[in-house]
Formats: structure tokens, sequence, C-alpha cells
């Protein structure tokens, strides 16, 4: 029966459908007629439900929520995301990294922790993880190394022996592998780590004054992490286990929450200091540093459709607001092309004019035409022009993010310092930070993934990476290794 109430389904033009089951055809054992265009709609559409999905960070989900000052940093940065008493609406997306969109939450894996703030002067997105480092320190390796924690070309199935093959040739990984077969690697909840730029950034102040900087949000809900055993038990209990837990706690009101503090460091400092600041492999130590409070994160609103608001969700480094600018650092080089780059292919050309990628201030741009073109475009469509279009002010929006480089083009890593070694902070980590319980879980996970199918001579290259990094962590998991092989 008719209900006057509900809404009447339409196409997607609006207009109303008669059925939402029949199909029209000659009577009603006769064959479907090509002009039933509701239902050529529907199956084309579905056909084209999924767009490609992430290269990594596939699997994921979020939320939206708000971004506020709490603290006075003005000194460091004019960007007006970060003024006093700023709140900032925002939308954010965790991931896991080499798993597909199918694959469980509570793999061993970095945790992606992206960002988007809808600022007055557009939009600033940080794209970050779970951890204050990465696996690479230039962005030449990045592919290579994406594809050694994804699947084989022969049998399609992942492969210990290719990551370790991978990590154990490329030594600055060590770092970054320390903290992932630790406690951290897995995380019991999204709502449970913390989340870092790992890439330093510029910040410029009102008076043009520079200042590199890295960011740190810090879960208020605590450090919570699952054991081998528990994340492996959940993989097969729950593939969504982060992503439902996120949703069910906002859903009930339990809004999460993490509290930024920033590391920075005086423009000139970058030239003399003992370790080489951009290199995404190395943190900056606190006691060099200190963590400075900004303000407050907080997510209070689930999608209504994770699709058109999460999945579409265009995560970029390049998004810079006045203030905030990048640095030398490699791997963030590449990424600012990378990252605008995917989402052309994924999403298509006008992707930052799908709703949730679109900035909540005035967008005044020569971009014409293409796919999805959502902007009603006028002329003048050219610049320069005298016919009243937009023109670039540099008075106010000078180019003040910027360092000075010279030398010859070169092929190299960055040039060693005095405490620069691929080891030395991964050793610091595991016999500094952790506790010997810790290590004793450290040295466990990682026998058990090399025992997954990590042949030589890979297996003895890697277990010499770990006497690399500690010869007694290195030893105790030689020693486990071969024990199982032996019994």
């Amino acid at each position: 029966m008719a209900d006057d109430n509900r809404k009447p389904t339409t196409t997607d033009a609006g207009i109303p459908v008669e059925s939402d089951e029949r199909s029209l055809t000659i009577g009603p054992d006769g064959p479907i007629v090509l002009h039933d265009h509701y239902l050529i709609e529907q199956m084309a559409n579905f056909n084209r439900e999924r767009i490609p999905e992430r290269q990594p960070h596939a699997k994921g989900s979020g939320a939206f929520g708000h971004f506020e000052v709490t603290e006075d940093v003005s000194r460091y940065t004019k960007a007006a995301v970060f003024q006093p008493g700023t709140q900032t609406e925002v939308v954010m997306r965790f991931s896991t990294v080499a798993g597909e969109r199918g694959s469980p939450d509570t793999w061993r894996d970095p945790r992606g922790f992206s960002i988007k703030f809808y600022t007055s002067e557009g939009n600033y997105d940080m794209v970050g993880n779970n951890t204050p480092v990465f696996f690479i320190r230039d962005p030449l390796k990045f592919q290579h190394f994406i594809r050694s924690q994804k699947r084989r070309a022969d049998n399609n199935l992942r492969d210990n022996d290719m990551q370790w093959d991978f990590w154990s040739l490329s030594p600055e990984s060590a770092h970054q592998v320390a903290w992932l077969m630790g406690d951290r690697g897995i995380p019991k909840t999204w709502r449970h780590m913390n989340g870092y730029s790992s890439h330093t950034y510029m910040w410029t102040n009102a008076e043009g004054e520079k200042f590199w900087v890295k960011y740190h949000f810090k879960t208020d809900q605590g450090i919570e992490c699952l054991t081998q055993e528990e994340a492996d038990r959940l993989a097969g209990e729950d593939g969504d286990y982060h992503m439902r837990d996120l949703y069910t706690s906002i859903d009930r009101g339990d809004y999460p929450s993490w509290t930024l503090y920033m590391q920075i460091m005086p423009f000139k400092d970058a030239e003399t200091y003992r370790i080489n600041p951009f290199d995404l492999t190395k943190v900056w130590p606190h006691e060099d540093y200190p963590l400075i409070k900004v303000g407050k994160l907080t997510l209070d609103t689930n999608p209504v459709d994770n699709h058109a608001q999460i999945e579409q969700a265009a995560f970029e480094p390049n998004n810079l607001v006045p203030g905030i600018g990048i640095s030398p650092d490699k791997m963030l080089l590449g990424r600012v092309f990378a990252y605008a780059d995917a989402h052309r292919h994924r999403l298509g050309s006008n992707y930052k004019q799908i709703p949730v990628n679109a900035p909540k201030s005035p967008v005044n741009s020569y971009t014409k035409d293409g796919a999805m073109q959502m902007h009603t475009v006028s002329d003048p469509v050219y610049a320069p022009n005298s016919k009243g279009g937009p023109q670039a002010d540099g008075e106010r929006y000078p180019t003040d993010s910027s360092w000075e480089a010279d030398g010859d083009m070169v092929r190299a890593a960055y040039t060693l310092r005095r405490d620069d070694d691929d080891f030395g902070q991964a050793n610091a980590l595991v016999n500094q930070v952790m506790d010997e319980p810790a290590r004793e879980r450290l040295v466990n996970n990682v026998v058990g993934h090399l025992l997954g199918g990590v042949t030589e001579p890979v297996l003895e290259r890697a277990l010499d990476y770990w006497r690399n990094i500690d010869a007694d962590i290195g030893e105790r998991i030689a020693r486990g290794v071969r024990a199982q092989q032996n019994g």
C-alpha cells in the first residue's frame, strides 16, 4: 500500500519511478526492453560503483570533527588555522598501509593518520602516520617499497621473504621496522594511537621568521596495543574491528580526541644540527626540541555515506595554507606530486570539487571543464586579463615558505652529519624506550615473522640486520629462529 509520508524513489535525475522491483518487459513472461532507462541506470551505476582503491592505505575509514587552538603559537606561524582560539572543521581518515580494502584491520602494519582542515584560507592537509618515522628517505624507492609489502606477481600472495629482502637491503628502514615489530605495530584501536606528521614542515610567522616543525597528535585515550595473538584472533573474528570501534564509539557519544604538540626548530639550527633534520627515517630527540602544546582535535560526527565522505576524501601534502610550507625532506617533496596525481587517476581531474574535498573558503580559480566540473565558469577564463578576473596577490600572500639550495645535480642521500647512521635510533628505541617485557615481545614478533617463509640468504641477511640494530637482540632473534628450524 502506498504511504503518502514516504519519499518516492526517483532516478538520479529526480524523476519518480514506477517500481523498485519489476523491470519493463513485453508481457509478464517476455523479454526486457532496452528502453527501461531506470533498469539501465541501476545496472550501469552498479557496474561503476567501485572506484580504484588507493595503492597504499586502501583499507580505512574516518569521521568528522573539529580542531580547536588552546594555546598561543602565533609567534611561530601566521596560519589562520593555528591562531589562538580558532576552531576549524576537519575530516579524518585512518587506514592500514599494505592491505587491500578487504584486508583485516589488525594486520601488523603502520596506520595512516590523515587530516583535512577546512580553514578560512583554504584546505590544509596533514598526511601522517601513527609512527614518527618511515622506512625510506628517498621517493625513488617508494614504489618498490610498497610493492615489496603487497602481493607477488606469480601467486598473488603476500610474502614475508619479499618484505625482508627489501628491508635488509635498505638499512635506513631499521628504525621504522623496529617500531613496526614492537608493541605499537598493532594499535588496539585507532582511538588508542598517536598520529605524527613524520615529515618536517616549515612554519612562517607574520614577520617572515621561519621555523622547522614536526606535528605530534597525542591520543587522549592513552596508548593501548594488541599482542600478535590478540590481533590474529580478531582478524578471524572481526576483520573490520578498528573501523567498527571508531563508528560505534562516536555513535554512543564517546568522542575520541588528540592533543596536538609541536616540535619547533629555529630555521638556522638545521644547518648544524647533529642529525639531518629532514631525514624521514630519524626523529628529533625531545631533549633538544621539547613538545609545545597547541590544541585539541576531536571527532564527533560519523559519515552518513562512507563512500562519498570518506572513500572519496583526498588528502594531499601539497594543500598548504599561508604560514605553512614544505621542507627539503625528499620524501615530502616527492609526495607533493604523487598524492595529487593519484587522486586525479582515482577520482578524476576535478576531485577537489567533490563535496568532502571542497574548501569552505571562496574558490577563485581558472580551472575549466573536464569530467565532473561542478563550478560555473565565466569569462575571462585566462590570466593575465583586463576583464576583472581574479589576480594573484604577491604582496598579501608572498612565497615566504622557502629555503636556499645550491650545488651540483647529483643522485645521493643526505649529507651525513655527526650522529647520522641507520641503526642508532633503532637501537635507542629498543634499549631506551622498550622495557624488557616489550623487548621479549619484539623478539617473538620478529621470530614469528621470519619463520613465515623467509628463505636463505635473505634470512641470514635479516638476522645481521637485527644484529646491527642491537647485538643482543639480534642473537636472541637468531637463536629463536634456529631453534624453531631445528626443533
